[in-house]
């Protein structure tokens, strides 16, 4: 029997349950209500990101006020103590322009001076001007129209902490600010700002940030050259130009110093170096109790990756020493994988016989290697090079301690946010209790001991004994 059809609006439809069902989805697609809701879905799933970040936003924002409102409220008997002691001294609240967000300006309050002088600017969390956590803010001159990139800092409130003031703190503000708040801004979260928050707890006892400082000083007998980051390592490439005598860089934190107490002939060699720089958190403190301003704190494992990206476009090139065997053949794949233009000239383990050492050092000149990384632990390495450099034809040697475990992969560094509070001690004893509970534990209260004699007893000689 022949299909029966029959005329609508929407066009020929078949007859009986086919018809209806085509009525039913030709409604669902084309009625004014579904029309309506079709228009609704693009534009919600077109702006779902816009509306996502709004609800943070809030969410953010509602927190901030009540935050900043427990904390005025709290502190408000401080607050008026604070005010009168700054009255007192000629001062009081002072207003500063800054940019907050979308560039609009504002005023910050903050005490003239005192302690916790920035406290007043929960006035300023309140009316909305600023945040808890964000990035810094910053007064109009500080940033110009070709900052692009720092630019992206105002898409957000600027904050009360921030990364970059925890960073500075703890010495490791590598690179620059706006990279910090571009690593900020990628990674904004709830959680995030709630971690950001807990490790200023810590942070607030490191002391400011130095950018000014001597840049030769004594720490604890031992002259060291107070360098930042890029310092550093502008003086390595200098010193592995071609016709420069052959120089020794090393690191020196908190068992350093306990090493160097006990052992003459590694005092001396830190005291001939060429280069010696201040490594760890230790030290900071130890500059801090001896009104020694420390301003980085330049490690070999944050300076490696560093100084391999330097070399991309460098003709110098690198020779690993040290490690078990293995290590030093991974740690130049990692070179090889992150920065492929590195010269590795070589690098052979550091478990060979005495009698191996004239086929070691030969072989090292046989690659033409400027760079020799020496990775036998303190103070074996350093002894090392101050015995050998000259044979090896390197410009500069540089004990790493066990940096090759961590690029290697054999041991993790602990996280930033550890590095960030001065922790990473802690999370190296718990990869191994056994062999560092000595050097952490015994070692630093021997460090603070020496340090706090130092300081109030400064006639006594650093000298020590001799092993």
């Amino acid at each position: 029997m022949p299909e029966r059809f029959t005329k609508s609006r929407t066009g020929t439809i078949p007859v009986g349950s086919e018809r209806d069902r085509a009525i039913q989805e030709l409604e669902q697609r084309f009625s004014p209500g579904a029309i309506r809701r079709n228009r609704l879905n693009r534009l919600f799933q077109g702006n779902a990101w816009l509306v996502w970040i709004q609800l943070l936003t809030g969410a953010k924002r509602a927190l901030d006020i009540l935050t900043s409102g427990a904390l005025l409220l709290v502190s408000l008997p401080l607050l008026v103590l604070l005010w009168a002691a700054a009255r007192l001294r000629g001062g009081g609240v002072v207003r500063t322009e800054r940019l907050g967000r979308w560039g609009c300006v504002f005023q910050e309050r903050a005490f003239s001076s005192g302690p916790l002088r920035n406290l007043p600017a929960l006035l300023n969390v309140l009316a909305g001007d600023m945040s808890l956590i964000g990035p810094r803010a910053v007064s109009p001159g500080q940033v110009t129209a070709e900052d692009r990139a720092a630019w992206r800092r105002f898409n957000i409130r600027p904050g009360l902490i921030c990364l970059w003031w925890i960073r500075k703190r703890a010495n490791i503000d590598f690179g620059s600010e706006w990279d910090t708040d571009a690593e900020y801004l990628d990674s904004q979260s709830f959680f995030g700002d709630l971690a950001i928050a807990l490790r200023a707890i810590p942070a607030a006892f490191y002391g400011e940030g130095v950018a000014l400082a001597p840049e030769r000083i004594s720490l604890m007998g031992i002259p060291v050259d107070n360098l930042t980051m890029d310092e550093a390592i502008d003086a390595i490439l200098q010193r592995a130009q071609p016709g420069r005598a052959p120089s020794q860089l090393c690191f020196v934190n908190a068992d350093c110093v306990n090493i160097a107490y006990r052992n003459s002939a590694y005092r001396k060699l830190l005291c001939q170096a060429g280069i010696v720089l201040a490594d760890g958190i230790g030290v900071k403190l130890a500059g801090r109790i001896l009104n020694t301003n420390i301003r980085q704190n330049v490690n070999g494992t944050d300076l490696f990756p560093r100084l391999c990206a330097a070399l991309e476009t460098s003709p110098a090139g690198l020779y690993l020493l040290g490690g078990q065997p293995g290590v030093p053949d991974a740690v130049a794949q990692w070179i090889s994988g992150h920065h492929p233009n590195v010269k590795i000239c070589g690098y052979h383990h550091g478990f060979f016989p005495a009698s191996e050492l004239p086929q070691i050092t030969q072989g090292i000149r046989d690659s033409g290697a400027e760079i020799l990384l020496v990775a036998f632990g303190v103070p074996k390495q350093e002894l090392w090079i101050a015995q050998n450099l000259a044979q090896t034809g390197a410009r500069i040697g540089i004990g790493v301690g066990g940096l090759f475990d961590f690029y290697s992969g054999r041991i993790r560094r602990a996280p930033v946010w550890m590095r960030e509070i001065g922790m990473e001690w802690i999370y190296r004893f718990l990869q191994e209790p056994g062999r560092m509970w000595r050097r952490y534990f015994l070692g630093n209260f021997v460090f603070l001991c020496l340090v706090l004699g130092r300081r109030f007893l400064p006639g006594r000689s650093f000298e020590g004994n001799a092993e």
